[in-house]
């Protein structure tokens, strides 16, 4: 922590906040309100999500759930049904889960501290910062994505955020910068998280325009996009699957996805290994196979390329001759596509059935 010099610490909390009163964001609907519920909403919401995509999300689920006690009387259903399209859906059950503890252990009131917040499911200790800074004044600081790279950039700290031992001396030093005063914390934290979203990009800098460029180590050594440092990278995966769209009548045939995994617990169209897997399970099947656009959906970790199959049983089957034809299928239910879209989906299956079949290349990610 030694290369923290005196200047650093005394000029740059006073020039975050000066630079947030005049250009930082101010009109984002969770800075409109205290309630640690909205800012909780927001926080987890923009966890490797941009402000732009979770705006419309943001207003319809507060419309939907406009406390904490609602979204701990709802459905999971209900809950993943308005998250889906943002993606990571263990959000979405993280956030449901701490509904629920705190309605039954909390009487519906957030914790003020951030040792308590960090012991709600969910809840780790930057967005437990942010609450307690944005709601209670706290002095804590949060290390998110952009502080992080902020911080790191005008330090130059150089240890490798792969390793715990690190990341520990950097939430040191983000402390040590901390304002003096309780009452400039929301407005701080706030000034960080615009500085790194808007000025100090991860692909592009306005080094002109940010307010602590003087003080800035990568700036001095012409090369922010050094910083920060981490080392260890997540090795992508490929993977390839049938998707298959069986339809009666209006109705198609959807599957629960199990836990753990990927999309877990959402509905979803049954997946088959490959294209002999579907000749297998069809054979005796009324009607033929359609092919529609093959797509790549990028995960974190995955890249997975679906392809879609539409096949159409005859409407005047039976519910027992249909059941002997999904039986291999494993459990599942019929479902209008207009009531399936009220459910948690994947957000490639919401764009497919709401999609016309000659427009799926527009699926592609």
């Amino acid at each position: 922590m030694d290369f923290v010099c005196d200047n650093v610490n005394q000029r740059f909390a006073p020039s975050v906040l000066g630079w947030q009163a005049l250009h930082g964001r101010h009109n984002l609907p969770w800075q409109r309100s205290r309630d640690p519920y909205r800012v909780w909403v927001s926080e987890v919401m923009l966890q490797q999500t941009q402000v732009a995509t979770v705006l419309a999300f943001y207003e319809r689920f507060m419309e939907r759930f406009a406390s904490v006690a609602d979204l701990a009387a709802a459905s999971e259903d209900d809950v993943m049904g308005l998250w889906s399209g943002l993606g990571y859906y263990s959000r979405a059950r993280n956030l449901h889960r701490c509904a629920r503890v705190v309605v039954q252990q909390h009487g519906g009131e957030f914790p003020r501290t951030v040792k308590q917040l960090s012991e709600l499911p969910g809840i780790g200790r930057s967005t437990a910062a942010a609450i307690a800074a944005f709601c209670f004044n706290q002095r804590e600081a949060i290390l998110d994505a952009n502080v992080k790279r902020v911080l790191t950039r005008v330090l130059g700290f150089q240890g490798d955020l792969s390793l715990a031992a690190q990341e520990r001396t950097l939430w040191q030093l983000a402390t040590s910068l901390l304002p003096e005063q309780l009452n400039d914390m929301p407005a701080y934290t706030q000034g960080l998280m615009d500085l790194g979203a808007t000025i100090c990009q991860a692909q592009k800098t306005a080094c002109s325009m940010c307010p602590v460029h003087d003080l800035c180590r990568a700036r001095q050594e012409g090369q922010p996009e050094n910083y920060p440092v981490k080392t260890r990278k997540v090795l992508r995966k490929q993977r390839t699957n049938i998707w298959l769209w069986l339809s009666w009548g209006a109705q198609i045939w959807l599957v629960q996805r199990p836990a753990p995994g990927v999309w877990a617990r959402l509905w979803s169209l049954p997946e088959l290994d490959d294209s002999q897997s579907l000749v297998g399970l069809s054979h005796s099947w009324p009607g033929e196979a359609e092919f529609l656009t093959p797509f790549t959906h990028a995960l974190t970790h995955l890249d997975w390329h679906l392809q879609p199959v539409r096949w159409s049983l005859p409407q005047g089957f039976t519910e027992s001759q249909i059941a002997a034809l999904l039986a291999p299928l494993g459990s599942g239910r019929w479902i209008g596509i207009s009531q399936a879209l009220t459910l948690g989906l994947p957000a490639p299956l919401r764009r497919l059935l709401t999609s016309e079949p000659r427009s799926l290349s527009d699926l592609s990610i």
